[in-house]
């Protein structure tokens, strides 16, 4: 009885944000409280639904962008994401050193801050061969992290009164995961979404060179390097959209169910954030990741400044 009791309530919970009736912000704490006060009758299919529905909804999202001004912003944040990711992961392999830290968890909390939090970790996971646990640690810090930055990042951009284009790309940079960074910036305006969902998706091509310099670095030979092909298809439906092929109010569906799904996604992240994972942790991960995050952050805000 309980469990079906839970069951209907998590499904009540993802109605709702279907439904645009709670924010992302709302979204992502009611997951956390779930799973705080009850189980989650679907963890064995989180992970899986995470990565699906952020896909799928940032496909959704290209819908409602054009190509000449995607291209455009992609160029402009070019030049702040490859500083931004040598330096960070310069700096995490010195850290991971000082720290006297694990090598393979240092890598991965390094490759998450870098450039695109869990999915990063993902990929960069099979290439360095990194143990389950590790991976585990590596992936509840960086989602702690990135819980966080859901926050307070709007708060921080409205109090340096940043503009929507540059809040974008603060975020785009910044924010690990890209399901915050479009979550921050979808609470800020429809500008710094663009902004925000390009960038981060040109930087998360960025995962095959550093998948590359994984091999080498950890001498690993023969392992097969993840490509996120889903960009494609965002790219696609930016052609599809900048060329009118579907009727404006079809395109501007899409990107409404795309960004209520991003909502869906958050809460189902907030589920998957565990206390006791994060307390078993210890705090050299931790250290290591909140140093790192606030030089990407403080860095790429002076850079934007």
């Amino acid at each position: 009885m309980k469990v079906t009791i839970t069951r209907l309530l998590f499904i009540a919970i993802i109605l709702l944000a279907l439904s645009g009736l709670i924010s992302s912000v709302l979204a992502l704490i009611l997951g956390f409280l779930f799973t705080l006060f009850f189980n989650n009758p679907y963890e064995t299919y989180s992970h899986k639904a995470i990565q699906f529905f952020l896909k799928l909804s940032v496909v959704g999202l290209g819908f409602g962008m054009f190509l000449k001004e995607t291209i455009q912003t992609g160029l402009e944040g070019l030049e702040l994401t490859f500083l931004s990711i040598i330096l960070t992961v310069t700096l995490g392999l010195l850290l991971t050193k000082g720290f006297k830290l694990d090598r393979q968890l240092g890598h991965l909390i390094t490759s998450g801050t870098s450039i695109c939090g869990g999915s990063a970790i993902a990929a960069i996971s099979p290439v360095i061969k990194a143990k389950g646990k590790t991976i585990s640690i590596a992936l509840a810090v960086i989602f702690l992290l990135n819980s966080v930055a859901l926050f307070i990042f709007p708060v921080i951009g409205r109090f340096f009164h940043l503009n929507q284009h540059d809040f974008g790309l603060w975020c785009a940079i910044a924010i690990h995961d890209t399901s915050s960074v479009v979550g921050a910036a979808m609470n800020y305006g429809d500008e710094a979404l663009k902004i925000a969902t390009t960038v981060k998706l040109s930087r998360t091509l960025w995962i095959v060179p550093l998948s590359v310099f994984s091999m080498f670095m950890f001498k690993t030979k023969g392992e097969k390097i993840k490509i996120p092909y889903f960009i494609l298809l965002f790219i696609t439906a930016i052609v599809i959209n900048s060329f009118h092929i579907l009727p404006i109010p079809v395109t501007g569906y899409i990107v409404l169910i795309s960004k209520r799904l991003l909502v869906v996604t958050l809460f189902i992240i907030g589920t998957t954030i565990s206390l006791k994972e994060i307390k078993t942790t210890g705090m050299k991960p931790i250290l290591l990741a909140l140093s790192l995050w606030l030089f990407i952050s403080l860095f790429s805000l002076l850079y934007i400044m």
